[in-house]
């Protein structure tokens, strides 16, 4: 990306791929409706955006983590969570399998103690949800970035109805 200029708002991509959108809301309400702890998924929407550059998705993300009341230290934090010393031992195995999954192209699939780690943590459903939340945050990255959806900074949907 050259150019921080604006090709597509979120509405335009809206507009002209509702069947997409509607895809990856469903994508999001599955996790959702799964019961898996919202802060915990924000956090890893968060952490993910930030490793493949959305503005878009983080903004928006991070505007949704302070209204479930995530910890500011834990926000200013997020990008050094590995030495940040804050993050409970279920945060940190949800964030480094976010980092591996997110990581997929690079480095292949996450290797069996990354998994083993997450298995101590989560349920074999929790698993499956949090890699569908990080797989369906990934397809939204790629969206916003290859489209250059400008940041909003008050969201003017709510999480739901974007589910980016």
């Amino acid at each position: 990306m050259t150019s921080a200029q604006s090709r597509l708002t979120y509405d335009d991509f809206v507009k002209i791929a509702p069947d997409a959108q509607a895809a990856l809301l469903a994508l999001g309400k599955a996790v959702d409706d799964s019961g898996f702890e919202k802060d915990l998924i924000e956090l890893v929407k968060v952490r993910a955006s930030q490793i493949n550059g959305c503005a878009f998705c983080l903004q928006y993300h991070l505007s949704v983590a302070k209204k479930l009341g995530v910890p500011q230290e834990k926000i200013d934090l997020l990008a050094a969570w590995r030495d940040a010393g804050i993050f409970s031992d279920r945060e940190s195995a949800a964030l480094s399998w976010a980092e591996s999954v997110t990581a997929i192209s690079r480095h292949g699939a996450p290797d069996n103690d990354a998994h083993a780690a997450l298995q101590k943590y989560f349920s074999e459903s929790e698993v499956v949800f949090l890699t569908v939340a990080v797989a369906t945050i990934n397809a939204w990255n790629r969206i916003g970035v290859a489209l250059h959806f400008p940041p909003v900074v008050q969201p003017q949907r709510s999480a739901k109805k974007t589910g980016a």
